[in-house]
């Protein structure tokens, strides 16, 4: 059974077709480097370059929100825009060479604004939420490369099934609060709060597992050289939700201080 992840980008059936049929659809397409190979080297130096445009764009925002103008509005248009981006490729993964750069710096004005925000009530949370995405991933990798976790199918399939019960309860709660006077459990200081967040992060970690074991297979299969662009920007996907949720988890520990 091909389980999938949260990960819209490495769910898609890319990653499960063929090499000569990827690379006759490359071919077609007329995109560049249709005759190289996806490398996991490659993939990571993309995903490294993608963080880079990313940081920039954030940095603008954020010298910006504290020169007095409002991150509200360029933070809302940077997620809505790069979820074009993502929907888009994962359709038209060939096309990935040139969604994966626009989509990091629409992410980063993302944020950029949602930190500037954190930051302003909360000093200091910026820097220890990307402290601890960095050693999350940093583990992550260590773990998966030295196969202390393997991801089997039944890794596979409790991730997913986590993950999708997330994403739905997320958008129910959003949904009804919207229209009623609930508030979700997961908002607020509680300790039922700071326990679903906690639950989140170790979900979004665990992605960082089966986005490794599809970007590796994706090497083995000998997939086009534009997949490795396709598996940097999946990469960043989720990095880009740890770090959200770690911002959200640090700031309901500081409100009960």
């Amino acid at each position: 059974m091909n389980y999938k992840t949260k990960n819209p980008f490495l769910t898609n059936k890319s990653f499960s077709t063929t090499t000569a049929s990827k690379k006759e659809e490359v071919h077609h397409a007329s995109v560049i480097d249709y005759d190289q190979e996806m490398t996991l080297s490659g993939t990571m130096n993309k995903t490294l370059l993608l963080f880079l445009l990313l940081i920039a764009s954030a940095i603008v925002i954020w010298w910006m929100a504290f020169n007095g103008t409002n991150p509200i509005i360029p933070a809302i248009g940077g997620a809505i825009a790069g979820l074009i981006l993502v929907v888009f490729a994962a359709f038209k993964p060939q096309y990935s060479p040139y969604l994966a750069p626009g989509y990091a710096l629409f992410e980063g004005l993302f944020i950029g604004g949602v930190s500037a925000i954190f930051e302003a009530k909360y000093p200091g949370i910026v820097i220890q939420a990307v402290g601890a995405t960095f050693v999350t991933f940093a583990v992550c990798l260590g773990l998966y490369k030295y196969r202390i976790v393997k991801v089997t199918e039944q890794f596979k399939s409790v991730v997913v099934a986590a993950t999708l019960a997330i994403a739905t309860y997320y958008i129910i709660s959003w949904v009804v609060s919207m229209f009623t006077s609930f508030a979700p459990v997961h908002h607020g200081n509680s300790m039922m709060s700071i326990g679903i967040s906690v639950f989140v992060i170790i979900i979004a970690a665990l992605n960082l597992f089966l986005d490794f074991d599809r970007i590796e297979k994706g090497v083995t299969q000998k997939m086009p050289k534009y997949m490795e662009w396709f598996g940097a920007m999946g990469l960043m996907i989720t990095l880009v939700w740890l770090y959200i949720e770690f911002l959200r988890l640090l700031s309901k520990l500081a409100s009960n201080d």
